[in-house]
């Protein structure tokens, strides 16, 4: 009881919820399933602070050569009653295997988000890729490589000082999941997206997530994500930085 008392002080130190990096797996979890988190963080006195967030995934995997999926979230916070947080981001991905030991898949995947405080009025994409697996073992876990292209349409949310743009970009990424012990998972997912006519015009990411396990399908879960944009709307920094803890139902 010490125990989960701990760990629920811990976690409403912190909204942030993202949905589960590590790599879906054909036939890992047939049928449909998902995931669900939600977090609240408010605080009075020296600073008011108000900040909501949930973060929702739905997947449907046929136990044979392909999986679907789509993640929502949303994001929202006031800092001393001024809004310093408004996001929204959405995704929908199909894979499909494309050989016998389903080392080789086909990826399909869109998405759209928007951020006020990153001046994103929309970013939408579409794209397409392969999907290799490196390696699976029992005690070293699993390895990914991607590779592959998207498109993307940004509008921002002042045109007069940055133009909306339309970008081909390289999708490259790299993904490692292992089981630490019975109860904990792993995982880092590294993303390099440069422009393919301008190579200095590029998005790179690195997340890292431990995953634990508490009771059933209830886990606790640390992520650490940073990212870089090397041509940032006017006015916004090129790296991002987050610390997160949060909760995680499966179902």
């Amino acid at each position: 009881m010490k125990k989960i008392l701990l760990i629920g002080i811990i976690t409403t130190q912190y909204l942030f919820a993202l949905i589960s990096i590590a790599p879906v797996e054909l036939g890992e979890k047939p049928g449909i399933s998902g995931k669900f988190e939600a977090g609240l963080e408010t605080k009075r006195g020296n600073t008011d602070k108000d900040n909501y967030k949930a973060s929702f995934r739905l997947t449907y995997d046929n136990n044979s050569s392909y999986a679907m999926w789509g993640e929502f979230s949303g994001e929202y916070g006031e800092s001393n009653y001024v809004k310093d947080t408004n996001k929204a981001f959405s995704h929908v991905r199909y894979i499909h295997s494309l050989t016998n030991d389903e080392d080789l898949r086909y990826e399909l995947f869109g998405q759209l988000e928007s951020d006020e405080f990153r001046r994103i009025n929309s970013r939408i994409l579409g794209g397409c890729g392969l999907r290799y697996r490196i390696f699976n073992s029992p005690k070293n876990g699993k390895g990914f490589f991607g590779l592959g292209g998207l498109y993307e349409d940004i509008k921002y949310t002042d045109p007069q000082i940055d133009p909306s743009e339309d970008n081909a970009r390289l999708n490259s990424y790299l993904a490692y999941s292992v089981s630490v012990i019975d109860i904990s998972t792993f995982s880092y997912v590294l993303y390099y997206q440069p422009k393919m006519d301008d190579y200095s015009d590029y998005v790179f990411s690195n997340q890292l997530e431990l995953k634990l396990n508490i009771i059933k399908k209830l886990f606790l879960k640390f992520n650490v994500s940073w990212s870089e944009d090397s041509n940032p709307p006017v006015g916004v920094k090129k790296d991002d930085f987050t610390q997160t803890t949060t909760f995680l139902f499966n179902f």
